[in-house]
């Protein structure tokens, strides 16, 4: 799999999603460049999910702008999304990922190729003809990636991937994304696991209210947060 040309930095220009008067992101300004993974962190209802959506262009923000590599409306053809709960295709294993790379446009001729090279990146060699949907719950996450990947995303975006997950299958969900940013493509995740955040990022957004509250290198947000909300997150104080 190549590193591919990117749409990088995406940078969100004091956004605001608004549903009713409730604001989801308000005014939020936040810059995701190339490097190591940025884990977005904070309680329910902070906005992860919502910025994750609009970093991907899925929604429209209600106010302020959003630029990929600098340009605006940009289709998101190398950019790549993976939900909490994937649906699992009534196909095999093969089947679903066949059908991810005809969906992306690979040629037919190199399908095979690269069905042999994904299921190789996630660990799921030897899987192939097994139905997708009595896969495990971590088999099926790292099948979605696999699936996700199809197109060779130069980003990639993943919404709570193993919050369902036992350690073992988080572990495995772990690897494979430790994998993907070793490849050159940026990865984006919202967790609650501060511990996830720990071993996978290299920067961390603290979201609050629908705005970044801080933002800094892991082992510096960790160690020394500069605001009080970062300071109690940390600790293990609910942020209200």
């Amino acid at each position: 799999m190549r590193a591919p040309d990117t749409e990088l930095p995406i940078v969100c220009d004091s956004v605001s999603v608004l549903v009713g008067k409730l604001a989801i992101l308000d005014r939020l300004s936040v810059t995701f460049g190339d490097g190591a993974p940025t884990a977005l962190i904070g309680p329910n209802g902070s906005g992860k999910t919502t910025l994750i959506r609009i970093a991907m262009g899925l929604i429209a923000p209600t106010s302020g702008r959003v630029t990929w590599g600098g340009r605006e409306a940009v289709p998101p053809l190398r950019r790549a999304i993976l939900f909490q709960r994937p649906v699992m295709l009534r196909r095999s294993v093969v089947g679903n990922l066949r059908y991810a790379l005809a969906a992306a446009g690979i040629a037919r001729d190199r399908r095979e190729a690269r069905v042999i090279e994904l299921l190789a990146l996630v660990g799921l060699a030897g899987f192939e003809d097994r139905p997708a949907r009595k896969l495990s719950g971590g088999e099926q996450q790292r099948l979605a990636l696999a699936r996700a990947l199809a197109r060779d995303p130069a980003v990639l975006f993943l919404d709570e991937p193993t919050a369902s997950l036992d350690p073992a299958a988080t572990k495995s969900v772990e690897d494979v994304i430790r994998a993907v940013s070793a490849r050159g493509i940026k990865v984006v995740t919202a967790t609650h696991d501060l511990g996830q955040a720990r071993r996978l990022a290299g920067e961390i957004v603290l979201l609050h209210r629908g705005r970044a509250i801080e933002t800094a290198p892991t082992e510096r947000f960790f160690m020394q947060p500069q605001t009080e909300e970062a300071r109690r997150f940390v600790a293990g104080d609910l942020l209200l």
